[in-house]
């Protein structure tokens, strides 16, 4: 795990001008699993790209108009199966979907324990580097080789306060 790995795209989520370049990765991975990358699964990173915080497949669904609800969950399997897209299990039982990381950009997420709302965001410069030296020591106490963490902080979000 690297500094600058972790200090790269401190951006959750929104639209930039890379797009192209976000689904032709996308593309690319889901070819290597021998599937097309459709209009729906285009239409699915689509709406998880203009998201500012992970979804429920409800709100994807409705970002990606007219696609039946079982089209979803299985395009978006097949997204999470590439490496596109990941589910986040939700305090609430309901999964929520984002871009993978190393395609969206480094971040964490706060959870809200009484409504289940996921909202990104991103850590300072310093707990950062905090982190880094955290799993460095992990490793060479356990042997583990750490490729990465997240952060996820529960409370209540602003409406349930």
């Amino acid at each position: 795990m690297t500094p600058e790995l972790l200090a790269e795209d401190r951006r959750p989520h929104g639209r930039r001008a890379g797009d192209d370049a976000l689904h032709g990765a996308a593309a690319q991975r889901v070819v290597a699993l021998d599937q097309r990358y459709t209009a729906s699964r285009r239409a699915l990173v689509a709406a998880l790209l203009d998201a500012e915080r992970p979804l429920t497949i409800a709100e994807i669904q409705a970002g990606a108009k007219g696609m039946p609800l079982s089209s979803a969950y299985r395009n978006l399997t097949v997204l999470c199966e590439a490496g596109v897209a990941r589910r986040l299990p939700g305090v609430d039982d309901l999964g929520r979907f984002e871009l993978a990381e190393d395609l969206a950009g480094h971040h964490h997420h706060l959870q809200c324990t009484s409504c289940g709302t996921l909202v990104d965001f991103a850590a300072s410069a310093e707990l950062e580097r905090a982190l880094i030296e955290a799993a460095r020591r992990v490793a060479a106490e356990t042997g583990y080789e750490i490729s990465g963490h997240r952060v996820d902080f529960d409370g209540r979000c602003p409406a349930c306060r």
